[in-house]
């Protein structure tokens, strides 16, 4: 019989399964993007020591069901190469993903397909994956190309939106109100007409970019600049389910970094050791020490864009349970 450490095996990005003696791997695809030479070894791997099924996550990884532990060195010698080609950070070369706190960062196909996409959030997405794995504290991360939210960044920890910030040139304007009729009907309603010139409610815009995707005229274009909407602490489970809320609006990258990077030392300061599992969500840590302290440990040392506006405080609702 195994001996087997079940908290080596989670760390290690196995599941424990309702299967005894089976164990299922957890496949990192930062960013949901991987070249298709890749497939075969995955499959490879599910076929000669899974069950010959995969399952496609909603994090954008795979999960290979049906392992043996007993299997488990054999198929982390195998992972390595789709390990290597795309490029996650490992302690230990040959011993499979090191760390499973962290999920993998997902992403919105961006704009290297999407024509509303304001930025190529697989590379986005990689950045931060390298900047936060491996590391066993629980943080859900998602980035989303623009305001529509494709990936549901709301329901994430960290939710970094893309912003443009619309350029009007009125001497390529024909007044024909394509823009103020797309964002009307698509989006927050931020465009009006005076004097014949199209004003934008500066206060009021999103940064979705479809009054440039709809103006015949090229009389809108995005902004040099790629910004962010910043949304934190969204979660699902039991007791207070609800919606991540804005923290900031038009931040950089580097900013957005920081800030995340930031918040794990303030969840290693803060996090109770005897929550179930040794895990206890960031959001209920911050409920539990308050806003405002959270916000001086993730502010500490971030250099902000003198157009990023700060939300503060930041109020939370969703259902609650407790």
């Amino acid at each position: 019989m195994l001996d087997l450490n079940t908290k080596k095996i989670k760390k290690n990005a196995y599941r424990v399964t309702k299967v005894r003696g089976e164990t299922a791997s957890r496949i990192r695809v930062p960013g949901g993007l991987l070249t298709a030479d890749l497939l075969p070894l995955i499959q490879h791997i599910a076929e000669t020591y899974g069950n010959g099924k995969l399952h496609l996550t909603t994090r954008q990884g795979f999960e290979i069901p049906g392992i043996k532990y007993e299997d488990m060195d054999a198929v982390n010698t195998l992972l390595q190469p789709i390990i290597d080609k795309l490029e996650i950070n490992q302690e230990i070369p040959g011993k499979g993903y090191t760390a499973a706190g962290t999920r993998n960062v997902s992403a919105c196909i961006g704009s290297n397909v999407c024509p509303f996409a304001t930025y190529n959030t697989t590379a986005f997405a990689k950045r931060m994956e390298k900047e936060i794995f491996p590391n066993d504290l629980h943080f859900k991360v998602a980035f989303t190309g623009c305001a529509n939210d494709c990936i549901k960044t709301r329901m994430h920890d960290f939710g970094i939106i893309g912003m443009t910030e619309p350029q009007y040139d009125k001497d390529r304007c024909v007044n024909c109100q394509a823009c103020v009729k797309a964002c009307k009907k698509k989006s927050v309603d931020a465009l009006s007409v005076e004097n014949f010139r199209i004003v934008r409610n500066t206060e009021k815009c999103v940064g979705c970019g479809e009054c440039v995707i709809n103006c015949p005229t090229r009389a809108w274009t995005r902004s040099p600049e790629t910004y962010y909407r910043l949304v934190i602490m969204g979660r699902t489970g039991k007791r207070n389910p609800r919606l991540a809320e804005d923290f900031l609006v038009w931040a950089n990258a580097d900013a957005i970094v920081q800030i995340v990077t930031n918040t794990y030392k303030f969840v290693e300061n803060y996090i109770d050791r005897t929550a179930p599992g040794g895990k206890e969500h960031i959001g209920y840590i911050i409920d539990r020490t308050g806003f405002e302290e959270y916000k001086k440990w993730a502010l500490e040392g971030v250099k902000l864009d003198q157009r990023t506006i700060v939300k503060s405080p930041v109020y939370w609702g969703g259902i609650h349970y407790d």
